[in-house]
């Protein structure tokens, strides 16, 4: 029987069918649909350095060469200096721990000599600093073995970038200069690369300024705080939250109350100026993705792909819009997922 034929209510169910079966497969091939997607990040980010060069008349094979190199030196670089943080940090976790739980009975001590009584056993049940750098953990590690694929990376991002340059003019003589499909894919591809563009920028020096104001402070693994601010700005909403989370509780443990306020104070001013006056002003108006929808997606890709679908719930959601509002029968579901 013909789609067309089928009603609404059918169409409806295997509209439904089908999107199980998507994720289900995307579940399954996690392994292999992880690194290719963070090969198209990195190559949408590295484009417009490519797209300079050629503007210079460099060779493109040069062009790519220099880029790709570029990109390699500085991954290397970072995740050797992070590997080390984490395995020293991982062997202080239970000494931090010990110590976080000492500050934690004085603060009840403290209160109940001013008359509120609490229960150390359930502030204990409740403050469980293991959780936090359980997910700390879970968020680097994560990451971590995204780019234990570095080979596998390396190649699809050398063969993205070869393809930069010319790709647009094949999808013209593919689908035709007046076929709509031409507007969406510009659509996209301008929206996808100006967000990651200006929120990698952004993420960056946020990542840089939580460095700085950790060193003046003296926190401890002030380069694996600053690669969590700069990972999790990516998340929307709650990563720069859960960012400072350990960073301050380390503070804590290291300084008392008066350094965890200090760097709580200093996370604050970086996620106001950068949130909602930098990050603003150069994004416009906006994904174009409600407020519900944004924190949806965050949920959804990071139970389908895990810590990089976390990273990229935003690219990909606007994916998953464009192609709603491609299609007409679609398009309402797209119109739904608007901030308008």
């Amino acid at each position: 029987m013909p789609y067309q034929a089928l009603s609404p209510a059918l169409r409806f169910l295997l509209g439904v069918a089908c999107f199980i079966v998507l994720v289900a497969g995307m579940k399954s091939a996690v392994e292999i649909l992880v690194p290719f997607l963070l090969s198209v990040f990195i190559a949408i980010l590295c484009a417009p350095a490519l797209l300079w060069l050629e503007a210079r008349k460099v060779p493109s094979p040069l062009a790519v060469t220099i880029v790709v190199l570029v990109v390699v030196v500085s991954i290397s670089g970072v995740s050797m200096l992070v590997a080390t943080s984490i395995n020293n940090f991982a062997k202080q976790v239970p000494a931090y721990q010990a110590s976080l739980q000492d500050e934690i009975q004085l603060v009840t001590a403290w209160l109940a000599n001013h008359g509120i009584e609490l229960s150390q056993q359930l502030v204990r049940d409740q403050v469980n600093p293991g959780r936090i750098m359980e997910l700390v953990s879970k968020t680097l590690t994560g990451f971590g073995n995204a780019l234990a694929d570095f080979f596998l990376i390396f190649l699809t991002v050398l063969f993205i970038l070869f393809e930069a340059s010319s790709f647009p003019a094949k999808f013209r003589r593919a689908m035709g200069d007046q076929h709509q499909s031409i507007s969406t894919f510009e659509k996209f591809n301008t929206s996808v690369k100006r967000y990651l563009i200006i929120k990698s920028l952004v993420s960056l020096a946020t990542g840089a300024f939580i460095a700085l104001w950790l060193g003046i402070q003296g926190v401890d693994y002030l380069v694996l705080w600053a690669l969590l601010a700069f990972l999790l700005n990516f998340i929307p909403n709650i990563g720069s939250i859960i960012a400072a989370i350990p960073a301050v509780l380390l503070s804590f443990v290291q300084f008392g109350f008066t350094g965890a306020g200090i760097t709580a104070l200093g996370f604050f001013i970086v996620n106001i100026v950068m949130g909602n006056i930098i990050e603003p002003r150069y994004m416009g108006k906006g994904l174009g993705l409600s407020t519900l929808v944004v924190f949806l997606s965050l949920l959804f890709w990071g139970w389908v792909l895990g810590p990089v679908g976390m990273l990229l719930s935003i690219p990909l959601t606007m994916i998953v819009k464009l192609a709603l509002e491609a299609n007409q029968e679609t398009r309402w579901i797209g119109v739904l997922l608007d901030n308008k």
